[in-house]
């Protein structure tokens, strides 16, 4: 039996809905019912009565979920009392991060950061978008730091968590210059010729920004794909070496651009969407540890959150 079972299952208890609770626990409905159906099978007892709209508890079920509760609060508490022994790491704020805001936008960031708000001591921990979430979840960073656009929000209840606004972010096209210092591959394409696209693999959040360009570009994108990766520094690597076209973070090609070794692929405004930085953390009235360091960092941006 998994502990995240249990939590799959007051989840449930809580929001009797297999689709919300799938949302809330960041994982597809297919793979929360199957969650689910394993702690059953655990049990040897029905849970839930699924005949039932909203979804129930069965008797037993109601039974089993006060004493999954409690199992939940007493490792919780267990928890606690273990980071309570870690000492001089209360001054350390653990950030989860997306790998592209990472290497790119925190490093910037974090220097300014300090430059007003003082020292910070910092441990950084670079995954893809859906296992940053789950981090910031399952309690095991402070903060997250990742991309938002309308069209794909992070699956984050406002009732547990906040959060806090640090920029905005182009993404655009771009591509290697040539002899002449134009890109060698433009949008809309030259000619009407299909142009080599560099692209980023299908569970990449970034993919889903460049699927929503072309959706609501004003005409056809004529790309191939010729490298996927889900690294946007991977991505810029074959770029800079003239194997195709990649929409970046403008982040992530400043030096580039300054040195004109990549250029932008389309004209300012076109084939272009801004996403927002935002940071989140669990409110502290629900949150399983409160650094004070993490704390403080956090009344700093709230009260400086108009200045910027």
């Amino acid at each position: 039996m998994e502990t995240k079972w249990l939590e799959d299952f007051a989840s449930l208890a809580e929001t009797r809905s297999f689709s919300r609770s799938a949302q809330l626990r960041h994982v597809t409905q297919p793979a929360f019912s199957r969650r689910i159906q394993a702690l059953e099978a655990w049990a040897g007892i029905d849970l839930v009565d699924r005949t039932s709209y909203p979804t129930r508890l069965t008797p037993a079920g109601e039974t089993f979920h006060a004493q999954a509760l409690d199992v939940l609060a007493a490792l919780q508490a267990a928890r606690n009392t273990l980071r309570s022994h870690l000492g001089g790491g209360q001054d350390m704020i653990d950030f989860a991060l997306p790998h592209t805001l990472a290497f790119t936008f925190f490093p910037h960031w974090l220097m300014e950061l300090k430059g007003r708000f003082g020292p910070v001591k910092s441990r950084l921990i670079a995954l893809n978008v859906h296992d940053a979430v789950l981090r910031l979840t399952e309690g095991g960073c402070d903060l997250l730091i990742a991309y938002h656009h309308a069209s794909q929000p992070l699956q984050l209840s406002p009732e547990r968590y906040e959060m806090l606004s640090l920029g905005r972010e182009t993404l655009a096209p771009y591509a290697k210059a040539g002899p002449d210092g134009r890109p060698l591959f433009t949008l809309p394409s030259a000619n009407g010729r299909t142009a080599p696209f560099l692209s980023y693999g299908s569970a990449a959040y970034m993919s889903r920004m460049v699927e929503w360009i072309a959706k609501t570009a004003p005409e056809p994108l004529l790309l191939e794909a010729v490298y996927e990766t889900d690294m946007s520094e991977g991505i810029k690597a074959m770029a800079l070496e003239g194997h195709g076209l990649a929409f970046l973070p403008a982040s992530t090609v400043r030096k580039e651009l300054a040195s004109q070794r990549l250029v932008r692929a389309s004209a300012p405004g076109q084939y272009e969407l801004t996403m927002e930085v935002r940071i989140y953390r669990e409110k502290p009235e629900q949150a399983r540890l409160v650094k004070p360091a993490a704390q403080a960092l956090w009344s700093f941006l709230l009260h400086h959150a108009h200045d910027d």
